[in-house]
């Protein structure tokens, strides 16, 4: 590996897991928008695993050349050069039906979760599949002890981060047309959330 490769140690533990949940909800020719790719690990990890998918990275600009030198030296057709997306500014001309992120939304604000789920119909075709790794609050409450410190951690950080609540989140997805299908539990105390937009 390439010493100035960018490397997440989460995405080593949690890579496995998440993929068992995309192998039961993606069947046949899927073309995936993966919204914050971060270093790209994801990205080649599941893509080698389901060669049937087009995954599409993208991220913020500065965090694409990272990204293009895990799918570079991966060397898989079915991953094409990463795009340049900010939740805040312009998205890319792009239409998929499957649209997928990982630890996310809680180093967003919650305007920004919001725009997000708004921009999502300029993406997500109908039919489409939302696909959402991490951790949420359930009626208000962490799952865990663990998940709460890591919240005021994130608090501490930047006041407008934080771990947010399924209820909330499973509104704006419900707000453009998606229905939830299935919350998985995973390791760690994170959910994989999987809705459908009809």
């Amino acid at each position: 590996m390439r010493p100035d490769k960018p490397f997440a140690p989460a995405c080593e533990r949690n890579r496995d897991p998440i993929l068992a949940v995309l192998g039961t909800c993606l069947h046949g020719p899927r073309h995936v928008l993966e919204i914050g790719s971060g270093t790209g690990q994801h990205a080649v990890h599941f893509a080698a695993h389901l060669p049937e998918l087009t995954w599409q990275c993208s991220d913020q600009p500065e965090m694409l050349a990272g990204i293009r030198m895990w799918l570079d030296e991966a060397g898989l057709a079915n991953t094409p050069p990463p795009l340049a997306l900010d939740v805040n500014g312009d998205w890319p001309e792009i239409r998929v039906d499957t649209v997928f992120s990982a630890n996310t939304l809680h180093i967003m604000s919650w305007p920004e979760v919001e725009h997000l789920f708004e921009r999502l119909p300029t993406v997500l075709a109908k039919p489409g599949l939302l696909i959402v790794y991490g951790p949420f609050r359930y009626q208000g409450r962490h799952t865990s002890e663990s998940n709460a410190q890591f919240d005021r951690a994130l608090r501490i950080d930047a006041p407008q981060r934080g771990i947010r609540d399924f209820e909330a989140v499973d509104a704006l997805a419900g707000a453009i047309g998606c229905e939830l299908l299935h919350d998985h539990a995973m390791p760690a105390n994170n959910r994989c959330i999987v809705w459908a937009r009809r």
